[in-house]
């Protein structure tokens, strides 16, 4: 489990990467990864391309993480889902919530 950031001061993007599992053991290092961002992002990215799988803690930091962004008002993508995890973000509808690709 790894978490890593980077921020783009071009497009003002930040891009959370998340590596092996994403569960519990990823809050402390998730929430900094999206706090300590500065100057204020104008979109941020969870970037799932490696992570192994996801569970309902990380359904959990995905919605603190949008609230802490803005809400409604602010783009939080969710890029690079494989399938499976996919298909957990369905069930749970955050299609509706988040930019899921």
């Amino acid at each position: 489990m790894n978490i890593t950031s980077e921020y783009s001061l071009d497009s003002g993007t930040l891009t959370i990467s998340v590596h092996g599992a994403f569960d519990f053991k990823c809050h402390s290092d998730f929430r900094r990864a999206y706090e300590s961002a500065s100057p204020r992002p104008r979109q941020v990215v969870v970037d799932l391309k490696d992570a192994e799988y996801i569970d309902s803690s990380a359904l959990g930091m995905l919605l603190l993480l949008r609230e802490h962004a803005g809400g409604d008002k602010f783009p939080v993508a969710i890029a690079n889902v494989r399938p499976a995890v996919s298909k957990i973000l369905k069930v749970a509808n955050f299609h509706q919530l988040f930019e899921v690709a």
